[in-house]
């Protein structure tokens, strides 16, 4: 998994921006091009082969303006705020997002589910993690801030059996994000040890 740690080890918000704008654009593209097209039956049905187009596609489509507009702006500040991490961002919202869908088309109810929440959600978990795992006091930090950002969205977006509400998948994209920061900070330990044997 060395693709997970960023080789020039150095992550600026300028630096990221230009792909965060160019993700959440896509999403915005994918929802303009919706109004057109019936994009929304790529989205993910649990335990259907249809179904496994929404693995992917799940985190670019989105019912209506509102839900839109909801998953965008977290989705933004989530992803920005990788910049504080020394792992690879691009690689890290991608592994939420496969897990997250993975997960979903396995556990989740039979329903169609769309949106980019469950990144969003494991965003917010991987931040509060890495900070826990890392000690590092960015990313400490950074897991502060956002635990107290978003912690009611957490709280909420996880009580089961809300009606139009994929819970499960905020659920699951909630673990997806931890697992990855565990995953995330031994890597990164990996090569400070194996470094600090060096002679």
């Amino acid at each position: 998994m060395s693709s997970l740690v960023d080789s020039r080890n150095v992550h600026s918000i300028k630096r990221d921006l230009a792909g965060v704008g160019i993700f959440v654009a896509v999403i915005w593209l994918v929802f303009l091009l919706d109004i057109f097209l019936p994009l929304e039956k790529l989205g993910l049905v649990p335990r259907t082969l249809h179904g496994l187009t929404g693995i992917v596609a799940m985190p670019f489509l989105h019912g209506d303006f509102a839900h839109l507009l909801g998953n965008s702006i977290p989705l933004t500040v989530t992803m920005l705020l990788l910049a504080g991490s020394r792992a690879n961002s691009g690689v890290i919202v991608i592994l939420i997002a496969l897990l997250c869908g993975t997960g979903l088309w396995l556990f989740g109810r039979t329903a169609l589910h769309i949106g980019a929440s469950g990144v969003v959600f494991g965003l917010i978990t991987f931040h509060v993690f890495a900070g826990i795992f890392e000690k590092r006091l960015k990313s400490v930090l950074i897991s502060v801030g956002v635990g107290f950002l978003y912690a009611s969205t957490l709280m909420k977006g996880v009580v089961p059996f809300q009606h139009g509400v994929s819970w499960e998948g905020h659920l699951i994209g909630a673990i997806a994000g931890a697992l990855v920061a565990l995953l995330v900070s031994r890597t990164l330990k990996a090569p400070s040890a194996s470094s600090s044997l060096a002679r």
